[in-house]
């Protein structure tokens, strides 16, 4: 898989972003910087962004406000912020509005490269569903969101093709001539905590098929036509949880 994210680094210090620039380039990555928080809406109308890394305090539009902004252009889009304040207001306000981290200034380097190794890792959907139109409509929005996507529309294969790179699966629950709830148990036989979010257009006919899939840990139940914004704030969440969890464990 491609490891290289698209990042936005926005700071009102110019030698910042630059310096930044320049070390993320050099590890690969694809940089922009923007001086303020209205540079960065800017940017985002015209190019689509993996990350957006900016300092909280900045004139005009602090960095909480900004990934307010942002999640108007890009629902999903992870926002991490930098901070030479070690408590905060704007810290509290953006960890309870969902900004996948706080990262402390003077940044370590080696750190914040292991983050968006992470994050790269954790931007793979897996669709499975026989259903082509649907799965291809589905991967159109996704890709747009920054997302890599993975369909597979023949359930016959094997479970272990399906989880190798997801860390989340979209997984219909009535499939061609095999239940989305049996492959689920098979999901659930070697990873019992893999996001799973099971997807139906048979609300009343699949009723105990779901009950039974949330109680072995399906993550949530949603129906066809999907409600997009409701899925890409689940996967939001879904994200967040994860880059949080790197944080903590680092």
């Amino acid at each position: 898989m491609n490891q290289n994210l698209n990042i936005l680094i926005v700071d009102d210090d110019r030698r910042m972003t630059r310096t930044l620039a320049d070390i993320l380039s050099l590890s690969g990555h694809n940089v922009m910087e923007a001086e303020s928080g209205l540079d960065a809406l800017e940017k985002i109308r015209t190019t689509e962004f993996d990350c957006v890394l900016s300092d909280i305090k900045m004139p005009e539009m602090d960095g909480v406000e900004l990934h307010r902004r942002l999640h108007e252009f890009q629902p999903g889009l992870p926002v991490v912020l930098m901070t030479a304040y070690a408590a905060d207001e704007l810290i509290r306000q953006g960890l309870e509005e969902g900004v996948a981290g706080i990262f402390d200034k003077p940044l370590d380097i080696n750190y914040l490269l292991g983050f968006f190794t992470s994050l790269a890792k954790n931007r793979t959907i897996v669709i499975v569903d026989d259903d082509e139109v649907f799965c291809k409509t589905l991967d159109d929005i996704l890709h747009h969101r920054g997302f890599k996507v993975s369909m597979i529309t023949n359930p016959q294969l094997d479970v272990s093709s399906i989880t190798t790179d997801a860390q989340v699966i979209l997984l219909d629950m009535k499939l061609n001539g095999i239940s989305g709830l049996d492959v689920l148990t098979e999901i659930r036989k070697n990873n019992p905590t893999l996001p799973v979010l099971m997807v139906t257009g048979h609300r009343q006919e699949m009723s105990s098929s779901i009950e039974a899939a949330l109680q072995i840990n399906a993550h949530a139940c949603l129906y066809k036509p999907l409600e997009i914004p409701k899925l890409l704030e689940m996967l939001s969440q879904l994200q967040t949880k994860r880059l949080r969890g790197f944080i903590k464990e680092n």
